[in-house]
């Protein structure tokens, strides 16, 4: 099995409210198709970040003329994008699998790590992206015995709060070793109490601890 990772950007509908309210998204494209020359990109996006923003990047993305068939879900968006462009999820071919989702940051670099069991389809999906998009780092193309695949699946259902105070505590180095913060840190950047910060933590934790232990038995 052949494995890359690519560091992408280009002119995207995510990637570029990604960079302007600041949040960052975990996605899952699907099988695009061509009508007319037009390239239509159902999608499913979760975004990541201050509460505020997210809400302005929801607003600000249902405004795109681009943007068809708009679903929400607290903080996971469903829609269609609709381009006469081509964009990366133009050239996903059928013999690749995609082993995450595509990650966006908040400079709007999109990473996509995909693999086949023919280096030609990757070296080829490759060429047919840098043929129309200026920016596209390959961070790694190797053969390698694929063990973890990656399928999507619906995390457990926190609130906007405990989804919160789990991204903080990952972003600021709660987990880390040794820990970079603490939690009365965490909680004045999430404006709360300690205590308050504590429960959402916990609750959190609580939720997705057992589906963890479960995946690895």
């Amino acid at each position: 099995m052949w494995i890359t990772k690519l560091k992408i950007k280009h002119d995207c509908v995510i990637g570029n409210r990604c960079e302007k309210f600041q949040v960052t998204t975990t996605g899952t494209p699907f099988n695009v198709f061509i009508e007319n020359g037009i390239t239509h990109s159902p999608q499913v996006q979760t975004l990541h970040g201050n509460e505020t923003n997210i809400k302005e990047f929801v607003k600000d993305l249902k405004k795109d003329k681009r943007i068809t068939n708009f679903e929400i879900e607290g903080n996971t968006v469903f829609f269609i994008e609709i381009r006469k462009e081509k964009i990366p999820s133009t050239f996903h071919h059928v013999k690749l699998i995609f082993v995450k989702p595509v990650f966006v940051d908040k400079e709007g670099y999109e990473y996509w790590e995909v693999a086949s069991w023919k280096r030609t389809i990757l070296t080829n999906f490759i060429a047919h992206l840098k043929q129309e998009i200026k920016s596209v780092d390959i961070q790694k193309i190797e053969e390698t015995k694929l063990t973890d695949i990656y399928f999507a699946h619906l995390l457990p259902n926190l609130t906007s709060h405990q989804e919160r105070a789990l991204e903080l505590a990952f972003e600021e180095g709660f987990y880390a070793w040794p820990k970079r913060t603490d939690l009365g840190k965490l909680a004045k950047l999430m404006k709360v109490s300690v205590p308050t910060f504590r429960e959402h933590l916990k609750r959190a934790e609580g939720k997705l601890i057992p589906d963890l232990i479960k995946s690895v038995r």
